[in-house]
C-alpha cells in the first residue's frame, strides 16, 4: 500500500502547481516579487495563504469523489447479500455510538485487507471495505476494522488534516518565493524585476519543503493512528481490534490500494522511509491498545 495520504497529497499537489502556474503566467508572482519592504512579504504571505488553503480544501472537497473512482468502490445502496446487510448495520450502530452521520458505505475489489474513510465533514463521508478484508478476516476483526475507520470519522481526521495542509502549503509557498527573490538577488545579481533566478529557486525550494511539509504530515498522521485506534476498541472492543491488527500482521504488505486514502487506510502502510510513513508498525500500535487500561 502507498501512503494513507497519497491521494489526498496527490490531489493537493496537483492544484497547487495549476494554481502556483496560474500566478506565474497572470503576473502575481513576478509583480510581488518586484516589489520592496514589508508590502513584498505581507503580499507573498496573503498570496501563500490564499493558494495554500485553497489547495487544501479543493482536495478535501474531492475527496469522496477521488476515492470512488480511483478505488473502484461500490457503495451498498441495497444490500445484495447478508454479509452487505450485516455492513451496513455494524456501520450504522458505531455511527449512531460515535454521535456522527451515517455515512455511505462501499466494497471495493483487493484481494489485499485493507480499508479507509474519508470525506470533508463527519456527518457526510464514505467509510470503504476491500473484498480481500472480508474474505480473509473474521466479522469480529472487520467490526473492529469498521470502528477503526469510523473513528477517524468521528475525530475529524480528514478535515484537521487538511488544515494542516493548508499551513504547511502556506509556508511552503510562502519561503519558497523567499528563497527564489535571495537567489535571484545574491547569485545572479538582479537588482530590478525578476530573473532566472527567482524561478530556478522558487521551484527548487517548493520541491525540497514539499518533501519536508509531507515529513510533518506524515509525523501527525502516525499519531492521529493511536487515536483511531483506540477509538476502534471502544466502539467493537479492545481484543477485536487487537486480533485485527495481528491478523495484518500476519499478511503480506498490500500492494494493491491506490491511496487513502489519503487518509484513513487501516494497514501500517510502510514507506520507503520511516519518516514518511504514515501509519506507525503495526507491533507499536498492539502494543500501545495491550497497555489501554
Amino acid at each position: 500500500m502507498f501512503s494513507r495520504l497519497f491521494l489526498f497529497l496527490l490531489a493537493n499537489f496537483g492544484v497547487l502547481a495549476v494554481l502556483s502556474i496560474s500566478m506565474r503566467l497572470l503576473g502575481v508572482d513576478a509583480f510581488l516579487a518586484e516589489q520592496g519592504g514589508s508590502f513584498q512579504l505581507n503580499g507573498l504571505l496573503l498570496m501563500a495563504a490564499i493558494m495554500g488553503f485553497a489547495g487544501s480544501f479543493i482536495s478535501l472537497a474531492m475527496s469522496k469523489m477521488m476515492a470512488k473512482r480511483s478505488m473502484g468502490v461500490q457503495i451498498i445502496e441495497t444490500p445484495r447479500n447478508k454479509t452487505e446487510q450485516w455492513l451496513l448495520e455494524t456501520v450504522r450502530r458505531q455511527a449512531q455510538q460515535a454521535g456522527v452521520g451515517m455515512p455511505e458505505v462501499g466494497i471495493f475489489d483487493a484481494p489485499v485487507m485493507n480499508a479507509f474513510a474519508t470525506g470533508m465533514n463527519k456527518n457526510n463521508a464514505l467509510v470503504a471495505v476491500s473484498s480481500g478484508l472480508l474474505q480473509q478476516m473474521s466479522r469480529d476483526e472487520v467490526e473492529a476494522v469498521l470502528g477503526h475507520e469510523m473513528a477517524h470519522v468521528a475525530n475529524g481526521d480528514m478535515v484537521t488534516m487538511g488544515l494542516l495542509q493548508g499551513v504547511l502549503n502556506t509556508f511552503v509557498i510562502f519561503f519558497s518565493r523567499i528563497i527564489g527573490i535571495m537567489v535571484d538577488k545574491l547569485i545572479f545579481k538582479i537588482e530590478r524585476g525578476v530573473g532566472p533566478g527567482y524561478w530556478i529557486g522558487s521551484i527548487v525550494a517548493e520541491m525540497v519543503l514539499g518533501v519536508l511539509a509531507a515529513i510533518i504530515a506524515a509525523w501527525f498522521s502516525r499519531r492521529r493512528e493511536y487515536r483511531a485506534d483506540a477509538g476502534g476498541a471502544a466502539l467493537a472492543g479492545r481484543m477485536k481490534m487487537i486480533a485485527a491488527l495481528q491478523r495484518l500482521g500476519q499478511a503480506h504488505e498490500p500492494q494493491g490500494m491506490k491511496g487513502e486514502m489519503a487518509a484513513f487506510g487501516i494497514s501500517a502502510g510502510t514507506s520507503l522511509t520511516e519518516l514518511l510513513s504514515t501509519h506507525p508498525a503495526l507491533s507499536k500500535r498492539i502494543a500501545a491498545l495491550k497497555a489501554a487500561d
